[in-house]
């Protein structure tokens, strides 16, 4: 762990919107502090895969005289953000991650992207990732591994590995991940920062790279909850481009950010979550549940037998829609995946017809069920988002060795629930282990209650200071 740092990049996404509105920082200073971040540290991390520096100066520039003119600018602007390498902007290549896509050229723009450049926001790149979104751990064997910048033999958690790795190390203050089981949540904790995923449906999926029909998510890898309100707000709602998305009104998350956890029930399900977890992660787990307390939230301990049959469903959901979107590629270039990435799909071809479809027809009632038996009389579901401790990239290196499977599956084991319920759920670090690496907490709400989940992460974190703590590069 580290003292503050001060200086543009250390600046969370909203204070530094804020600092810039009031004129106290220039867009291009906010940009030059983030690419000087990256030129002196990513060769440790290797989160970044382009850096479109002087298209981010000339943006920042053009901010920077608006702003001067008195122009009225959107709530993100003078912002430096990177993406991951699967939003597709028009005319600029998107690898996903992939020697299959490496070149591969775009003719649309993610809505998402659109909507982030509408407020204001300067994209200046993106960033690594699993290869096609389908790791949980940070390994890529096309772009090289990223690395944990706390300590870079450790995961940064996957896939959305170069997000979580980039906003912790201060390369930029945003950045978008996709959440498919995890994804966004996983490089959060392992990275010590903020990752929320969305009710599914909530924020467009147009022009994202799709790893799994019924459960990818879009959504930010941030320092802060209100950062993710600001985001949330920016990014959600119906797009007519992608007619899955929700026509449910985008609230005002901030407004939701009162501090006040009074009257506010969460519940702790020992099933599942807890099961086989390291001491120090229930330790720090433990510690957060009583911040949540003092701030006014009551704990209640409870079981839910439904879960081991949400996660057999949501494997078979991933692994048949995962395989139908990659059929083609795996006739005609199966040579191109990575070892474990081809093992995956193989298996989503050996599934049987009808385990899928009752995977999909079990999705609703499993979700009734469990809000009944989990969300009955409570608001929030707590649990630690990753229940060991941050693991090495040897220990889950399943290429090298595939006897580090479960090890590997594991990461992911309090996550994946979420995706096939379709809740909104956030993690936020919430300590360190013994070991110096970060813990995360995950909190997950009802259907479209990303007010809520925000309201308790913002509270915990007016509380805690682990948030702010960056890793000492």
């Amino acid at each position: 762990m580290t003292a503050f740092d001060t200086g543009p990049a250390f600046l969370s996404m909203t204070e530094a919107a804020e600092a810039f509105a009031r004129g106290e920082v220039t867009a291009e200073a906010l940009v030059r502090a983030c690419l000087a971040r990256i030129e002196a540290h990513d060769r440790r991390v290797n989160a970044v895969i382009r850096l479109d520096r002087e298209e981010a100066l000339e943006r920042a520039a053009a901010l920077d005289r608006q702003r001067a003119a008195g122009a009225l600018l959107g709530p993100l602007a003078g912002v430096p953000m990177m993406h991951k390498d699967m939003y597709y902007r028009a005319g600029r290549v998107s690898t996903c991650g992939s020697r299959i896509r490496r070149d591969f050229v775009p003719e649309t723009t993610a809505t998402v992207l659109q909507r982030l450049d509408a407020a204001g926001a300067i994209d200046m790149g993106t960033l690594n990732m699993a290869e096609f979104a389908q790791n949980p751990t940070g390994h890529n064997a096309h772009f090289g591994h990223c690395r944990n910048p706390w300590n870079p033999e450790h995961c940064p958690g996957g896939s959305s590995s170069g997000s979580g790795a980039g906003v912790a190390a201060r390369f930029f203050h945003a950045a978008l991940g996709s959440d498919t089981g995890g994804s966004i949540r996983l490089p959060a904790t392992l990275c010590g920062v903020t990752g929320l995923k969305g009710t599914q449906t909530r924020v467009s999926r147009h022009g994202v790279m799709p790893l799994s029909f019924s459960c990818d998510n879009v959504g930010p890898l941030v320092r802060t909850a209100r950062d993710a309100a600001r985001f949330l707000r920016v990014t959600a709602g119906h797009d007519p481009k992608d007619p899955t998305s929700s026509r449910e009104p985008v609230p005002d998350y901030e407004a939701a950010l009162t501090g006040d956890l009074r009257g506010l029930s969460i519940a702790v399900c020992e099933t599942w979550f807890l099961e086989d977890a390291d001491a120090p992660v229930l330790a720090a787990f433990e510690a957060a549940l009583e911040t949540l307390r003092a701030r006014g939230a009551r704990i209640a301990r409870i079981r839910v037998p439904c879960l081991a049959a949400v996660n057999a469903y949501t494997a078979i959901i991933s692994r048949v829609e995962g395989a139908t979107i990659h059929a083609a590629w795996m006739r005609e270039r199966a040579a191109d995946y990575a070892a474990h990435l081809s093992a995956r799909l193989y298996a989503g071809y050996a599934i049987p017809a009808h385990y899928y479809v009752e995977a999909l027809s079990r999705r609703g009632p499993l979700l009734r069920q469990f809000v009944a038996e989990a969300l009955t009389g409570h608001d929030l579901v707590a649990t630690p988002t990753l229940r060991t401790r941050v693991p090495t990239l040897a220990e889950t290196n399943v290429d090298a060795d595939p006897a580090n499977w479960s090890r590997f599956m594991a990461v992911s084991a309090n996550t994946r629930p979420f995706n096939y319920l379709g809740l909104p759920t956030v993690s936020v670090p919430c300590g360190f282990d013994d070991r110096g690496l970060p813990v995360g907490l995950q909190l997950a709400g009802r259907p479209f209650a990303e007010a809520t989940v925000l309201r308790a992460a913002d509270a915990f974190q007016r509380e805690t200071d682990w948030h702010r703590r960056a890793p000492p590069l």
